[in-house]
């Protein structure tokens, strides 16, 4: 009977591992669900990054559809990407909302002079609050906003040029997104 159960369990774990296998083969880890999807930008208030006094709020960026890119200093993939998104804004005049998230003001700031600003306007996030609501599992995601407010698509991780011009340029200028 012990032989039996002994040559049964690795019978069972090989099993189990080869549906888990068969499970993520295709899945892509950037295409995290959006909870939000469909929904409006959930409610705000934040500071500007370069501006302090001024606060901005979702009802502040309705009207044209646009991607809000959550970025930080400390993140070596935002790094990554930044190149990209300042050639977006600078030679497409995509409109980029910046999330400045859980970051230093001061560095951030910094980062900006030095490697360039995409953003039509940077909201400062220091404490995640607003990432927390949004779902932002972490630094770099990109979201797509249509003209109306609504959350259309999250894409996570680093924004290159093959996932402007694959994923969310056509949902950005589609139908659902608006004209820029």
């Amino acid at each position: 009977m012990m032989r039996r159960l002994v040559l049964f369990v690795p019978l069972v774990l090989f099993a189990v591992m080869a549906l888990l296998f068969k499970v993520m083969i295709g899945h892509d880890p950037t295409e995290l669900d959006l909870a939000r999807k469909g929904q409006a930008l959930p409610d705000f208030t934040l500071t500007d990054l370069q501006n302090p006094e001024q606060r901005w709020t979702q009802a502040d960026l309705l009207g044209k559809p646009y991607l809000l890119n959550v970025w930080a200093t400390w993140c070596p993939s935002c790094r990554a990407e930044h190149p990209v998104l300042v050639d977006l804004a600078q030679r497409e005049g995509v409109r980029i909302v910046g999330l400045n998230y859980k970051d230093d003001r001061a560095a951030a700031q910094q980062w900006l002079v030095k490697l360039g600003d995409p953003y039509a306007l940077t909201l400062f996030d220091e404490e995640g609050r607003f990432g927390l609501d949004l779902g932002v599992y972490g630094a770099p995601e990109t979201y797509v906003v249509d003209a109306q407010g609504t959350l259309l698509y999250r894409h996570v991780g680093v924004v290159t040029q093959d996932v402007w011009r694959n994923t969310l340029a056509p949902l950005l200028n589609g139908p659902a997104g608006g004209s820029q």
